[in-house]
């Protein structure tokens, strides 16, 4: 039923449009409710789309499996279509918005034959927070509907909140999504900022089809915050508490399959959790920060679940996230057990009966679960979900820090020395890739605040942007850099990570409260010696792995210095 009330005019017109469009044998108008999740649930185990699994062990459980070429991002058919070319930079693809639609369109041309078209408002944030931002998703997957509802507020709320904006001139975000027929070479993504507006076809995966994620939280999201001044970041957001009752709000921002999700459900070591450390989840993977009246970043985590990375995923690495998804959580291109359990690399010693692609476990076919298997799942499900995160304020960042994987010369952690060094720091941050995206896994390349897929403007107008909110009056968070991958000569990692990553973080609020002395170094200011130790890592290991060796930083400032020349017409000067 289209929606009611003139002020949704402008949405029935655009459902209208795309319906006439698509062709879809119906349309169906997404309320959010239970009933209606059972109903796309039950129809989904019906044909296939949904294969249950073992409701003993896992109720409200069920895994997806995605076609085999459609497993992850396709960075090189994604595109930022913006009027001018230099508007999107050369950090995005991009396509002229008329040439993009006509483009996409075309493929969108009777697409929905046979299908259902679902309506799909919904919310990123809190429903009533100010710093939220409403958007509609249209599709013809049914596995994005149930997983939309588990990653944003959907449904009858957001609607009346779009009504209510409507009314007052403010547009809400459109997304087109179909999975078409699901041809790798036919799979595009566009992003149209300067419209508000995305249209993606050919992929049933996440990130390509779940169009609040990385699409509008991020892409579209960043050009907005540019505009109206806040920053859009792919970044988690944790609570820190100390024995004291205090509460330091740490932002952080890593590439996919870094470590988000482990660092936002941490648990701290027995000995800290003795004195009364505890760690709060706020969000795991986006953060959307906004100037508050008091001079500090307020931030708020615009999804409402967890899109995370499964292989990895165990007792020892993150308990909380296992604990997590016992229930009512859609797994996708996990393995199966004899007894119809979803299992990963990772996870434990048992032996699966089924791969990723339902065939007999064979080790010759290569990892039971595909490295980028994921788990889609309500954040309140989390045993370390802070209240907090339905805020409508936000909470107040005291701290924000970068990181990726690097094998070699990055230190445990450092601090930067300003506001703008921090954000150069940010800007030249680099990482090895993984399975997150298509392509080879494992190269070291330059990822600008973990942005580098999803910033939706050029990348010298956003570090430009970021150093404008060192203005009078403004009290920013510290700026800190961390690598938990630093490697020795054997290949092992040197340090332990996990848990024994509060040392780090306790580190950090210390120096945020000025407990904690640094000493300065080429790359920024160090842990003196003894300041963070761990009794799961030798002290020839740690000595290393806090090290930083003076000799080999001309070399990577040279590196750093030819990743911004890219960048070199619009580059802020504080950064050239």
């Amino acid at each position: 039923m289209p929606a009611s009330g003139s002020r949704l005019a402008a949405l029935n017109d655009w459902v209208d449009e795309v319906a006439a469009l698509t062709r879809p044998d119906r349309i169906h108008w997404c309320d959010g409710s239970d009933g209606e999740y059972a109903a796309l649930v039950a129809g989904m185990l019906a044909d296939g789309t949904l294969i249950e699994l073992n409701q003993d062990t896992h109720p409200g459980c069920y895994l997806h499996r995605s076609d085999p070429d459609d497993v992850a991002r396709v960075e090189h058919l994604t595109f930022v279509c913006t009027r001018e070319r230099d508007d999107a930079g050369p950090n995005n693809h991009w396509m002229a918005p008329d040439e993009a639609h006509a483009k996409v369109d075309a493929l969108f041309e009777g697409c929905m034959r046979g299908r259902t078209l679902y309506v799909v408002p919904y919310c990123m944030g809190p429903i009533d927070s100010p710093l939220a931002r409403c958007g509609v998703e249209i599709t013809d997957s049914p596995y994005v509907v149930a997983n939309m509802r588990l990653m944003t507020r959907t449904g009858a709320a957001a609607l009346a909140r779009i009504e209510r904006e409507g009314a007052q001139g403010k547009p809400f975000v459109r997304g087109l999504h179909s999975t078409g027929e699901l041809d790798p070479d036919r799979r595009f993504i566009m992003h149209f900022p300067e419209e508000l507006s995305i249209k993606s076809y050919g992929s049933g995966y996440g990130g390509n089809a779940l169009l609040g994620k990385k699409c509008h939280a991020l892409r579209i999201a960043s050009w907005q915050a540019r505009r109206e001044g806040w920053l859009a970041e792919h970044m988690l957001i944790l609570g820190l508490e100390s024995p004291e009752g205090k509460t330091h709000y740490v932002a952080a921002a890593f590439p996919s399959a870094c470590g988000k999700t482990n660092l936002a459900m941490l648990i701290p070591p027995e000995e800290y959790r003795r004195k009364g450390w505890k760690v709060h989840t706020i969000g795991d993977d986006i953060c959307w920060m906004h100037p508050g009246e008091d001079g500090r970043l307020w931030a708020i985590n615009p999804e409402a679940g967890y899109f995370g990375v499964a292989p990895g995923t165990s007792a020892t690495t993150n308990p909380n996230a296992l604990a997590t998804i016992r229930r009512d959580t859609i797994f996708t291109n996990v393995a199966l057990t004899a007894d119809n359990q979803p299992w990963w690399e990772g996870l434990d010693d048992r032996v699966p009966a089924l791969d990723w692609q339902g065939r007999p476990y064979d080790p010759a076919n290569g990892p039971a679960a595909h490295p980028n298997s994921r788990f889609t799942v309500s954040a309140k499900q989390c045993p370390s979900y802070s209240p907090r995160a339905e805020d409508a304020r936000g909470v107040p960042i005291s701290a924000i820090v970068f990181g990726g994987r690097r094998a070699t010369l990055m230190p445990l952690v450092f601090e930067a020395r300003d506001w703008a060094h921090g954000v150069r720091v940010g800007a030249s941050m680099g990482s090895e890739t993984t399975a997150a995206a298509t392509g080879q896994t494992g190269v070291m390349r330059r990822d600008p605040m973990a942005m580098k897929p999803f910033c939706g403007y050029h990348f010298g107008d956003y570090f430009a942007h970021w150093l404008s909110f060192d203005r009078p009056g403004a009290k920013l968070p510290r700026i800190f850099h961390v690598n938990w991958f630093r490697k020795g000569s054997d290949g092992r990692f040197l340090w332990p990570g996990f848990g024994e990553n509060m040392r780090v973080l306790e580190w950090i609020v210390g120096r945020v409260e000025g407990r904690h002395a640094a000493r300065d170094s080429g790359v920024g200011l160090l842990p003196l010696e003894g300041a963070i130790v761990s009794p799961d890592c030798a002290a020839d290991a740690l000595a290393a792995v806090t090290g930083f060796d003076e000799t080999r930083w001309p070399a990577e400032q040279a590196e750093i210095a030819g990743h911004m020349e890219a960048y070199r017409e619009r580059l802020p000067a504080q950064l050239g």
